[in-house]
């Protein structure tokens, strides 16, 4: 019955029936089922015996024979008749070490990826790749590919006990090979499926994994890793250019750079334009271009799109050689329904929850994973330490927080249930977040992690030990929304406004905050930041260059999204690239060079960066003068120095503008986003400006000097 059982495919064990066994006698033979063969050699020269009205194929072994080495399968391919030869998958014994089974069954196994998915070894000798997989409740497993003419009848899966893991060793399968998994559900669905632990897959809309040997790259960013395991994130500048790699530039319109061609690129700009960071929109594998990849199906391979990984890995070593980090979004919030991925990957739901009022995000139509389970818990925390560790990557954002804290996100009543203690927090979620966070700070030294939390759940970026979420940082989304909408308003209208730009600093070291002007905010109808700013062409340019000095001298580390430094006319498009013929106008350069002197001064003068997160390195000179929508204030660093930074969100200049000053001196513009070089009006204050003993604003010192119209001006004191 076993042996009827693995010709109709049904057999859970197929090591009952193939490999060394004993015939009726007691006597040792060996047993293959090899449907696509015609004959079949037994170590090169012996004959096999087709058992009649099957594709099994016996040959009893000799007294001299060695029972339980390794032989070899010569047979006569009756589809092509061409013969092959290699050894048997059935002669090999398990491989999968008990360790490795106890700690990814409890969930705490940091490195699952080195065993699980697909790996090139050799085993006693003999050459070959060895796959394991997590599927639980099955009837049976198979490997299946070019290489078995995708029939799953051919190379079933040895099951690991009780522990839901399979494994099989094929002998002579090389990088590049391509294969899925063939998975007979408990109640008889027959499912193709791809590797979760697909290290690379096939360009879409193939949805195949593919081989890759283990990692071989030769890092040469050994100074970049060592300085990371110490960077004082905390006092350092970091400036992100966030990046979708598939059109910031293109070759061609349905074309894409790789990943070292982009590099050749994209490193001198950014290096150019003064940013410390990249943030790459997700490269993880994801079969729709339109998800801009946060519809991941390939939670472990770089996207084929852009090249290999190590090609992926040359990207991120030449950005390190260059003094430039790099951090990916990482999506654990949710998966797509693509029935070749993830969804329901054993026939029920194992990755995401059974309940759709637990397990489905109805807004994106995506399934929620389920947090609770320890399996797919390690799926996860190993993967961020795979992007970490194995890439090199310094930081992780990690996409749509909100969405996993509340049990009732985006949802009506009664489409929720709630915790155990009745109430809407995911309690599996948040020990996720917690534990994610530890060991990404416990075993990649210096590496980042930011939420983007849309919500006021508190202590996002506070340790664990304190109750919080363990963080490095958080996305403000309530600055970010508060300003736009601000800076969207005609000039004469901000005066009832003037709140929005000051309402920030009640929370603003509750966390350690990014502030970011996402892609998000420029697409979908929400318009490029350019044509967000009200009035004329100038007033727009003049508008966006004062809201990117207000961004800049406000407390919290920088993001902008690409298009944003060169001011982009249109909305962002995915299938596209940037508008790099509209950013070589001279107006719309002088928006860029704006934004690199900004960089430039962030992170050479320390008041501007080194006390984002506390109190201390920022004041108010004057927050209350809406009537004429202006705002002064100071940045300064631990040892006292300081930038003075005015705004005039009016197009009115305003003469003789008094403000009260710290000391008794000269000051010096050292940035005035309304010069000429930035395609402004020229109006400033020309040499130095002495401050003169009216007390004014609570300082015995005043300076009076002329703001220009819809115009930032930072100043320094001149010793």
């Amino acid at each position: 019955m076993t042996m009827k059982a693995l010709q109709e495919g049904i057999l859970h064990d197929p090591f009952l029936v193939l490999g060394y066994q004993k015939n009726a006698k007691g006597l040792p033979l060996v047993r293959e089922f090899m449907p696509n063969a015609e004959e079949v050699m037994f170590n090169q020269d012996t004959p096999m015996k087709r058992l009649e009205g099957t594709d099994f194929f016996e040959v009893a072994l000799d007294e001299s024979f060695e029972v339980g080495s390794h032989y070899q399968l010569k047979w006569l391919d009756k589809h092509t008749s061409e013969w092959h030869e290699q050894y048997s998958p059935y002669s090999f014994l398990p491989q999968t070490d008990e360790l490795d089974i106890h700690l990814f069954s409890e969930g705490k196994h940091n490195h699952a990826y080195r065993f699980m998915g697909a790996h090139l070894k050799t085993i006693d000798g003999v050459e070959g790749c060895l796959f394991v997989l997590w599927a639980p409740s099955l009837k049976r497993a198979s490997l299946v590919g070019n290489f078995n003419r995708w029939d799953g009848r051919c190379h079933p899966m040895r099951a690991l006990g009780g522990s839901g893991l399979w494994e099989i060793f094929i002998p002579g399968l090389n990088p590049g090979e391509h294969y899925k998994y063939e998975l007979l559900s408990k109640d008889g669905q027959l499912l193709i499926k791809t590797d979760p632990y697909a290290r690379e897959m096939a360009l879409r809309p193939d949805t195949t994994s593919r081989i890759v040997a283990d990692d071989t790259y030769r890092w040469q960013d050994q100074e970049w890793m060592e300085q990371r395991a110490n960077f004082d994130w905390q006092h350092k500048p970091i400036s992100i250019y966030e990046v979708h790699a598939g059109s910031w530039q293109r070759p061609a319109p349905e074309e894409f750079y790789n990943w070292e061609e982009l590099a050749d690129r994209l490193i001198p700009y950014v290096k150019e334009m003064g940013y410390t960071h990249i943030e790459l929109m997700p490269i993880t594998e994801h079969p729709l271009d339109q998800s801009w990849g946060y519809q991941v199906t390939g939670f472990y391979a770089p996207t084929s799109r852009l090249g290999s990984p190590d090609q992926f890995r040359t990207f991120i070593d030449r950005c390190h050689q260059n003094g430039l980090g790099v951090f990916i979004d990482w999506v654990p919030a949710h998966f797509p329904k693509d029935s070749f991925a993830l969804a329901r990957f054993n026939g029920d739901a194992l990755y995401e929850h059974a309940d759709t009022r637990k397990g489905e995000h109805k807004e994106w139509g995506t399934l929620i994973f389920n947090y609770g389970l320890n399996e797919v818990r390690n799926f996860l925390l190993a993967n961020a330490l795979y992007w970490l560790q194995e890439f090199h990557i310094d930081g992780l954002r990690v996409d749509a927080v909100a969405s996993m804290l509340y049990l009732d996100y985006d949802r009506d009543h009664g489409e929720w249930l709630p915790n155990e203690f009745g109430g809407r927090e995911n309690l599996e979620a948040v020990a996720f977040l917690q534990e994610m966070n530890r060991i990404v700070h416990q075993e990649a030294p210096g590496a980042l992690t930011m939420a983007e939390e849309s919500t006021s759940w508190p202590m996002v970026s506070r340790p664990i030990e304190l109750g919080g979420l363990g963080f490095t940082m958080k996305w403000n989304m309530g600055w970010m929304n508060d300003n736009l909408d601000y800076i969207e308003n005609d000039p004469v209208h901000r005066k009832y406004h003037h709140n929005k730009l000051t309402f920030s600093q009640v929370y603003a070291y509750s966390e350690n905050f990014v502030l970011p002007l996402s892609h998000d905010e420029v697409v979908h109808g929400k318009y490029s930041l350019f044509d967000k700013m009200p009035g004329d062409r100038w007033q727009k340019l003049a508008n966006q260059r004062l809201f990117y000095a207000w961004q800049y001298a406000h407390p919290g580390k920088k993001l902008m999204f690409m298009g944003g430094e060169i001011s982009q006319p249109e909305e962002w498009n995915e299938l596209g690239q940037l508008n790099w013929h509209a950013a070589q106008e001279e107006d719309r350069q002088g928006v860029s060079r704006l934004v690199a002197d900004l960089n430039k001064l962030y992170c050479e003068e320390t008041a501007l960066h080194e006390l984002d997160f506390s109190h201390d390195g920022f004041r108010w000179i004057d927050c209350n003068d809406s009537d004429q929508s202006t705002l002064s204030l100071i940045r300064q660093d631990e040892e006292g120095n300081y930038i003075i930074c005015l705004f005039n969100f009016t197009p009115v200049p305003r003469e003789n503008y008094r403000i009260g000053v710290p000391d008794a001196s000269e000051y010096q513009e050292i940035l005035n986003t309304d010069s000429s070089y930035y395609s402004g009006s020229n109006c400033g204050n020309s040499g130095l400006i002495e401050s003169e003993d009216t007390a004014w604003m609570g300082f015995e010192q005043s300076i009076a000097l002329t703001l220009p119209p819809l115009g930032a001006l930072f100043l320094k004191v001149v010793k």
